[in-house]
Formats: C-alpha cells, sequence, structure tokens
C-alpha cells in the first residue's frame, strides 16, 4: 500500500487489494484518483504496469507525469494529442517571430529616415555656415 492504510488511486479504481509491493503506490496515490483514471482510460493498467516494470525505479516518476501529461492531451484531442499542442506551439513561434522580423524591419526603417533626415540638416546648416 506504499506505507499509507488506504489503498493507492489504481487498486481503489480496479478494486484490487493493494500491497505493499504495488507498483502503481508511489505514483498513483489515494488523494489524486484523478490521475490514474485518466491514465487508465488512455493507456489501460496492464500497459502501465508493463512500462513501468521495464523502466529502473529511478525514471518511472517521469514516465507517470509523462503519461499523464499525454493521458490529458489525448483527451482534449483523441487524434493528435501531445504533436497537436506541439505543432500549435510551433506555428505561434513562427508567426512570432515573421511579426518581430517586421518590426525590427521597420525599425530599422524609421532609424534609417531619421538618420538621413540628420544629414539633410547637417548639409542645409553647413550650406547656411558658407554663405
Amino acid at each position: 500500500m506504499g506505507g499509507s492504510s488506504s489503498p493507492c488511486a489504481s487498486c481503489k479504481l480496479l478494486r484490487r487489494r493493494c500491497t505493499k509491493d504495488c507498483i502503481f503506490a508511489p505514483y498513483f496515490p489515494p488523494n489524486e484518483p484523478h490521475k490514474f483514471a485518466i491514465v487508465h482510460k488512455v493507456f489501460g493498467a496492464s500497459n502501465i504496469s508493463k512500462m513501468l516494470q521495464e523502466l529502473p525505479i529511478q525514471q518511472r516518476a517521469d514516465a507517470v507525469n509523462s503519461l499523464v501529461y499525454e493521458a490529458n492531451a489525448r483527451m482534449k484531442d483523441p487524434v493528435y494529442g501531445c504533436v497537436g499542442a506541439i505543432s500549435f506551439l510551433q506555428n505561434q513561434i513562427s508567426q512570432l517571430e515573421m511579426q518581430l522580423a517586421m518590426a525590427q524591419a521597420e525599425i530599422l526603417c524609421i532609424q534609417m529616415q531619421n538618420n538621413n533626415n540628420n544629414l539633410c540638416e547637417i548639409q542645409i546648416n553647413n550650406n547656411d555656415n558658407n554663405l
């Protein structure tokens, strides 16, 4: 039971007896039942168990966090999941980079106009002084 008196979220949802060596207990605490429910709905308890067993213990928490993130993304976008979110953000970056380049070009044009006006004023002042 992972050191607590109540079963972990996975054992509770699957209506199993939570043993002290339950692979889910450290990652799906009883106070976060939604976390396992969504991962179970997308990947299935058997697949999650197999994935966790194949990983070294120090990588399991990160794997569970990734599974939870992907499961949430799959619920929002069943076809693309995380890839859909990544593509959207990449498109947004491209648009912002284009806007930034346009703003920088506009600033450069304004600076060049100011420099040209200053040059014209200097030339006019020099011509006036020569008279």
